[in-house]
C-alpha cells in the first residue's frame, strides 16, 4: 500500500454538459410565451469557454439567465462556474451579455484554499500545481476531512476532487 495518499482539487466545467444545458435553455426560451418574441440567442464557445446571450430587453435577459442557471443545476454544473459580465447594448437596441465559464483555480483562489488547509491543522501537505491543488497525507481520513472542509466553505468558485489515490 502507498505511503502517502493524494488527491487533486480542481475547478472544471464539463463542456459537453454545458452544451446540453445551453441547448435545453434555448428550447425552453423558444417555447415560453413571455419570451417567444424576444428572439433570444445563446451561443456557447467551447474553445474560449464563454457563453454569449443576445436578447431584446432586460426582462428577457434576466429570465433567460434564470433558465440557463436552472439547466446548469439540472446537469450537475455549479452556477458558481458562471461569471456574468455587465450587459452591453448591441445592434438594434438589443442587449448582449457575455458569460465566462470558470475553469481552473486562479493563483489567488489557490492560496486561499492552501491557507484554509494549513489553518485547519490537518496533517496533510497542500501544494499549488498550475490551476489545481495537490493534497497529500498519510491517512485517507485526513483527505476526507479536507474535502468536507472545502465543501462546507463558502467559496466563490466551484471545486471538484479528482485523482483520489
Amino acid at each position: 500500500m502507498a505511503q502517502n495518499h493524494s488527491m487533486d482539487i480542481v475547478c472544471e466545467v464539463d463542456m459537453q454538459e454545458a452544451d446540453n444545458a445551453v441547448n435545453q435553455a434555448i428550447k425552453e426560451i423558444n417555447q415560453r410565451y413571455d419570451l417567444k418574441d424576444s428572439n433570444t440567442t445563446i451561443e456557447l464557445n467551447k474553445k474560449d469557454k464563454t457563453i454569449v446571450m443576445n436578447t431584446k430587453d432586460d426582462y428577457s435577459r434576466k429570465a433567460s439567465i434564470d433558465i440557463l442557471q436552472s439547466k446548469f443545476i439540472k446537469r450537475g454544473i455549479s452556477v458558481k462556474a458562471l461569471k456574468l459580465n455587465e450587459p452591453e447594448i448591441a445592434a438594434g437596441s438589443r442587449l448582449r451579455q457575455k458569460i465566462n465559464l470558470q475553469s481552473g483555480i486562479s493563483k489567488d483562489n489557490a492560496k486561499i484554499i492552501t491557507k484554509m488547509i494549513k489553518d485547519s491543522k490537518v496533517k496533510v501537505n497542500a501544494q499549488i500545481q498550475d490551476e489545481q491543488i495537490r493534497v497529500q497525507g498519510p491517512k485517507i481520513d485526513d483527505l476526507q476531512a479536507v474535502i468536507k472542509m472545502i465543501k462546507d466553505a463558502e467559496l466563490s468558485f466551484p471545486t471538484q476532487f479528482v485523482n483520489f489515490k
